[in-house]
């Protein structure tokens, strides 16, 4: 496998490497963000426990936008491959993209579906223990009980899995002249939030569609959540229209981080990916960005964890007093 580098706000990046299969993009994120009013940080503090600047340290999160091809096999083998050149970059919570082990298509699903535990969860449970880091595993077509799920399982650096998320809102779309898709035809919804809890910052989970929906992404913030992860897979119509304002539009709406992991774009695949997997600030700052196949380096501000931390700590002292 060739060496890919991740280029990190604040440090010199090296030289971005080309490669046709996939890529990693990383930021650097703080473990908490301003609120908006002192009843959303009172909540905060009840629910999560605030911490001084000293306890809550920043990390670095990693996306790997994975170019899916129809070998589960290869796949998983590649996924696997990219977690470990993330983790060695320091990466401490690694997402992969919707559907990372299948081509994504109705009539692929069932063909591709297993049971949670199964192989690929049994594969980034391994990775995530051996690299002591949390994976959070994109999205995988899961089989229980005889329904099928679009579901998301995230493993902590033990290799226990914390949560598992099941897509709550299904893609069912009808553009004329453009795209027609129905994930009901075969999928069913899931019907519960999903978060957990790291030494960083509390995350929520959704997978693509769910972004569209903002109250679940303000009820995550209500549950303490900093950071809202969405494994996802916009196509070429959907992507160029409301990718990035919706990330944007949760993350400022709400004051906290949003990363989207895409599958690479294929142009040769019946369903072609939009890409561009993303980390947008509470500012909206797009922090990094993975353009269809090719890396892009966003230039943007990055406020110091210290100083980000002291305001916070500041504005809750005065709250108190």
């Amino acid at each position: 496998m060739e060496h890919l580098s991740f280029p990190t706000f604040g440090v010199n990046p090296e030289p971005n490497r080309p490669s046709s299969k996939a890529r990693v993009c990383q930021c650097c994120l703080s473990g908490d963000v301003f609120t908006a009013t002192r009843e959303t940080q009172r909540e905060k503090s009840r629910m999560v426990g605030f911490q001084t600047p000293q306890q809550r340290p920043a990390f670095r999160l990693a996306l790997i936008q994975l170019q899916v091809s129809s070998v589960k096999s290869d796949n998983l083998t590649r996924a696997c491959g990219l977690i470990w050149e993330a983790a060695k970059q320091g990466a401490k919570i690694v997402s992969l993209p919707e559907c990372f082990n299948s081509p994504y298509g109705t009539k692929y699903f069932p063909e591709y579906a297993e049971k949670i535990p199964g192989d690929s969860t049994q594969k980034l449970s391994e990775v995530a223990k051996k690299c002591s880091i949390y994976v959070i595993g994109g999205s995988i077509p899961e089989e229980d009980a005889g329904k099928l799920y679009n579901t998301c399982a995230v493993f902590g650096p033990d290799g226990t899995l914390l949560v598992k998320h099941r897509k709550l809102h299904l893609f069912d779309i009808d553009v004329p002249g453009k795209i027609t898709f129905q994930e009901s035809k075969t999928l069913s919804p899931g019907d519960s939030f999903s978060t957990f809890d790291t030494p960083y910052c509390r995350v929520g989970l959704g997978i693509c569609y769910d972004i569209r929906f903002a109250e679940l992404a303000q009820i995550y913030a209500q549950r303490g959540c900093q950071l809202l992860v969405y494994p996802a897979a916009f196509n070429l119509t959907t992507g160029p229209a409301h990718w990035e304002l919706l990330q944007r539009g949760r993350a400022v709406d709400n004051q906290v981080y949003v990363a989207t992991a895409s599958p690479a774009r294929d142009d040769k695949a019946s369903y072609v990916a939009w890409g561009h997997s993303t980390v947008v600030s509470p500012w909206t700052h797009r922090l990094k960005c993975v353009v269809g196949k090719a890396l892009e380096d966003v230039t943007s501000e990055r406020v110091p964890v210290s100083l980000l931390h002291a305001r916070i700590w500041e504005a809750l002292k005065d709250w108190k007093d």
